[in-house]
């Protein structure tokens, strides 16, 4: 290990020696259960990330300052305690590479899993956290404690694939345009041995948080499937796990053998559908404003009509509960391009609750605030509705 400022070396050496046993893939000896499947199972995937992609290559070059600055996330929990005293210390490098091994050893960087031998990074594969987690700050900017469900707002996922020494320069450029928060779910695709182009040019999406999703039925933007579908292809086609999966509506089948994905979709889908979205933070909104926009949500405004309470979204209300409520792109006013490229073509209903955590909004992050939102719709639907009725109509929405 390169050396660390000043006289944390060994003590950093130390605890890291120590902690391994307790955050290692096996998780002390527990079951996997959805949660650590959620946190910290990569199905495999290192043979998209590690055998293909290369990416340990690059990633054993990066500091956690450069880490950092693209996104990732460093679980506080993690770390040992004589490693939180050598940071809140300022003894710990936080340029210098051999620490973001060290971090990898820790399973402390979110979403991501490393094997580190003999002072080398030689495999490392990705989890669902990385995209669907977050940290709180509560130790610095980009350290805390995990916020599972929260979307990666941060995250730069072009920024990083375009580091892989395998990928051709052009299409190293695209990815750099998705910027901090995108990702294009229907660019590409891996099955198991080769990148599979579904889609250009690209059309990335705003990654969204997974929390409160209970009752809600299909998940994704275009209600492709439920939550175990999305899981399953993000699982097996987006992030290289080894598994099978299928859907003829947009013409791609992957089967790899064992299947590592399949197994744990359901305890993976018990632990999602047991994340809450958070409550609005005390101050964030003015109450006696937030109570004039709910009565202009449920009559005036109209908006009730479609985000229906509780799960505020209308994606059940068809005549079957097997088969999304969908509304057509022009329908909204939203951009098509991405629906053209789905299973359905159209968009679902997008559920609020949470909503004030997790701007830009709308799939492609056309609107940068709720006001922007509220805009959209007023315009769309000729509600010409009162500046302070805007604000009303904000202020509730930040209190779901």
């Amino acid at each position: 290990m390169r050396r660390l400022i000043g006289g944390a070396a060994l003590a950093f050496a130390a605890t890291l020696t120590a902690a391994l046993s307790a955050f290692g893939p096996e998780q002390s000896g527990k079951p996997l259960d959805g949660q650590a499947i959620f946190r910290f199972d990569t199905f495999g995937d290192e043979q998209f990330w590690t055998d293909v992609l290369r990416m340990q290559e690059p990633i054993a070059t990066v500091s956690p300052a450069t880490a950092l600055a693209v996104g990732l996330k460093v679980d506080v929990d993690a770390l040992p305690q004589g490693v939180i005293d050598a940071l809140r210390a300022g003894q710990v490098n936080l340029n210098d590479p051999a620490v973001t091994l060290a971090l990898l050893q820790l399973n402390a960087v979110v979403g991501v899993k490393g094997t580190v031998a003999n002072g080398q990074l030689t495999r490392v594969g990705i989890t669902c956290a990385l995209c669907h987690s977050s940290v709180d700050n509560s130790f610095a900017p980009g350290i805390g404690h995990r916020m599972d469900g929260w979307a990666n707002t941060s995250l730069n996922v072009g920024a990083i694939v375009s580091l892989s020494p395998a990928l051709p320069d052009a299409l190293k450029a695209e990815l750099r345009t998705w910027g901090p928060g995108k990702y294009d779910p229907r660019h590409h695709a891996f099955d198991g041995t080769n990148i599979i182009p579904l889609n250009s040019p690209s059309l990335p999406i705003v990654i969204p948080p997974i929390y409160g999703l209970k009752n809600v039925g299909f998940e994704t933007y275009t209600a492709d499937g439920p939550i175990s579908y999305w899981n399953s292809y993000v699982g097996v086609g987006q992030m290289g796990g080894h598994g099978s999966f299928s859907d003829p509506r947009i013409g791609l089948t992957i089967t790899q053998t064992p299947d590592l994905v399949t197994p744990k979709l359901p305890a993976l889908l018990d632990y999602q559908l047991r994340l809450r979205p958070p409550a609005p933070p005390a101050g964030s909104f003015d109450p006696e404003a937030a109570d004039r926009g709910e009565e202009l949500f449920k009559d005036r405004a109209g908006c009730a009509t479609c985000h229906r309470s509780p799960a505020y979204t209308d994606v059940l209300d068809g005549p079957d509960h097997d088969v999304p409520l969908l509304h057509d792109p022009s329908e909204v006013g939203t951009e098509a391009g991405y629906a053209a490229r789905t299973a359905t073509g159209k968009y679902r209903t997008t559920p609020l609750r949470g909503l004030l955590q997790h701007a830009p909004y709308f799939h492609d992050g056309s609107a940068p605030d709720l006001l922007a939102v509220v805009n959209h719709y007023d315009q769309q639907f000729g509600l010409h509705l009162t500046d302070a009725q805007k604000h009303d109509l904000v202020e509730f929405l930040k209190t779901l």
